[in-house]
């Protein structure tokens, strides 16, 4: 049986599908997409490190239609291989590289604690915690004026719809207008931060170089925007599937409180246990041998990261939420050539938003079930209503 990427019980919990399929074969063909699945861990592995599976941009058609989407894509390092992504990389990584990610790590841990402290005894986790932190935090790295924050979100989440494998038409019309605005507002601000530079990761895109060589203007506000996507989409969704499993395991909640030097294992096996990105896909330039079957030249197969991270031939007893596994490799930062840069400010986020509930919430309990998002790729939660009301 095919999997069915718009089944409402699909999306809820993907994992017993995802097990069957990877016990089918580690990798397999979707009839309905064309698509070929790495269910497997060390299949998934090897689509993501191949080098003869790669990310090779192509415009979506109509392009007069999807150019703003097409705009912001084929300029950025994700959607582009060597040599092309060796410079971009190495262009925003020599940004990244100016202390950018330690200089946030003290803003970070006291801008959780003052949403918490500012939050009701009742509160979202979503849209009052996990959603204004990681703004913040992308929008300080970036030297987003904090008058603008507020747009950010909403233009990013209508962006990613884009990236599930059937999105509405309602949703595409959406992020379309999203990908203009964004695209506007990024330009200005590099055009301000040009003339007037800051200690911020704009500024320093702006005027990084590699001897002769800059980032073009197409180039920098695709980057900006890939970090902005990447920095608060990602950083919400983990830290809310991450929290409700930790909720959801009050003994693994309660081992925790008591041992907090469990945390950076913890934060891992969030990430590991319910993935924040479930599909990335690659095209073969090359017929190229996966354990399970060959993808043929011109096809495009996708690691299923979700159920590569609960794949039992690298994790014993993969279905449990651990806080204390270790070794942990899981896929939920990718894996070679397009290792997720932000990687780094990702965990230091997480860490600290989880340190910042734990001391700040003595008791902490979901107060209804946890509502989902209704989407598979980018796998999230609209809310988690929590409470710090003893029972």
């Amino acid at each position: 049986m095919e999997l069915d990427f718009s089944d409402p019980d699909f999306l809820r919990d993907p994992y017993p599908a995802l097990a069957r399929l990877r016990e089918r074969s580690p990798v397999s063909r979707h009839a309905p997409t064309g698509m070929w699945l790495a269910a497997g861990y060390a299949a998934a592995n090897a689509v993501l490190r191949d080098r003869r599976l790669g990310r090779f941009w192509h415009d979506r058609e109509p392009a007069e239609i999807y150019e703003p989407f097409n705009l912001l894509h084929r300029h950025q390092m994700m959607e582009n291989e060597p040599p092309d992504h060796t410079r971009l990389r190495s262009l925003v990584a020599k940004a990244f590289a100016r202390g950018h990610v330690e200089r946030l790590r003290p803003a970070v841990a006291a801008e959780a604690a003052a949403l918490l402290k500012a939050a009701a005894p009742e509160f979202d986790l979503l849209a009052d915690f996990a959603e204004p932190l990681a703004v913040t935090v992308i929008a300080e790295l970036l030297g987003v004026p904090a008058p603008d924050r507020h747009r950010l979100r909403p233009w990013s989440a209508a962006l990613v719809r884009m990236y599930e494998v059937s999105p509405p038409q309602e949703a595409e019309v959406a992020a379309l207008t999203a990908c203009r605005e964004f695209a506007a507002y990024m330009s200005d601000l590099a055009a301000r931060r040009r003339a007037d530079p800051r200690d911020d990761l704009v500024s320093h895109l702006v005027a990084v170089r590699d001897g002769t060589d800059r980032l073009s203007a197409e180039e920098l506000v695709a980057s900006a925007i890939l970090l902005l996507n990447a920095g608060h989409e990602a950083s919400v969704n983990t830290l809310g599937g991450g929290m409700v499993a930790l909720l959801r395991h009050p003994a693994q909640l309660a081992r925790l409180r008591a041992d907090r030097t469990l945390l950076p294992t913890a934060t891992e096996e969030m990430i590991r246990y319910d993935a924040p990105l479930h599909l990335f896909t690659r095209t073969a330039a090359a017929d190229v041998p996966l354990p399970g079957a060959t993808i043929p030249a011109g096809a495009e197969v996708a690691a299923l990261i979700g159920a590569a991270n609960r794949d039992p031939a690298t994790f014993p007893n993969p279905d449990t939420f651990d806080i204390a596994r270790d070794p942990n490799p899981h896929l939920g930062f990718g894996a070679g050539l397009h290792f997720c840069l932000g990687a780094p400010l990702a965990r230091i986020e997480l860490q600290a938003a989880v340190t910042a509930l734990l001391n700040h919430t003595p008791t902490l309990a979901l107060t209804a079930d946890p509502v989902r998002r209704p989407t598979f790729v980018l796998r999230a939660y609209n809310t988690v209503p929590l409470t710090t009301r003893s029972s």
